[in-house]
């Protein structure tokens, strides 16, 4: 195989990273974006030269304003998609965060309206159902120490037989 012909078989897909944050009550902080129709979490694409890890602390700082550490990768989500090209997202626990850290978030207001914590439930009737899923599975996945996980459209896959 020519590589021409190599490469034009080799996904390229985009990435993306967030970082999920919860309360003292367990529950989630989800942003609303001022260009999406749907609550998101804290995140957004790896630029070049950046590893997932980096692209979600960049992206927290600059949507929230904050910079708390984060830690474990709790899902790695194989999103295909026709509209918006495939992708591949990571999410990291960003863990508890204080009240006095919510204090001092400071939204980046071109990009982000307001922030909530919102129950499982409550995030499921404000985002898209594949995000949804996503979130659901990296709290479970988090929860029982089974982090990472791998997701494909925010579930896991039944068994691929080699």
């Amino acid at each position: 195989m020519a590589p021409n012909e190599h490469e034009a078989k080799m996904a390229h897909p985009r990435m993306a990273a967030g970082a999920l944050f919860f309360d003292a009550d367990g529950r989630v902080l989800m942003v609303e974006p001022t260009y999406k129709k749907y609550w998101d979490i804290p995140g957004g694409y790896v630029e070049v030269g950046e590893s997932p890890l980096q692209a979600a602390v960049r992206e927290v700082g600059e949507e929230l304003g904050i910079t708390p550490p984060l830690g474990r990768l709790l899902a790695v989500d194989w999103a295909p998609s026709d509209a918006e090209g495939d992708k591949v997202l990571y999410l990291f626990d960003g863990g508890h965060l204080t009240p006095e850290v919510v204090a001092g978030v400071t939204l980046q207001a071109d990009e982000i309206k307001s922030f909530k914590f919102l129950s499982p439930g409550e995030v499921a009737e404000r985002t898209i159902p594949r995000l949804a899923r996503r979130i659901r599975a990296a709290i479970e996945a988090r929860s029982s120490g089974a982090a990472p996980i791998y997701l494909e459209h925010g579930q896991q896959p039944d068994s691929v037989a080699a």
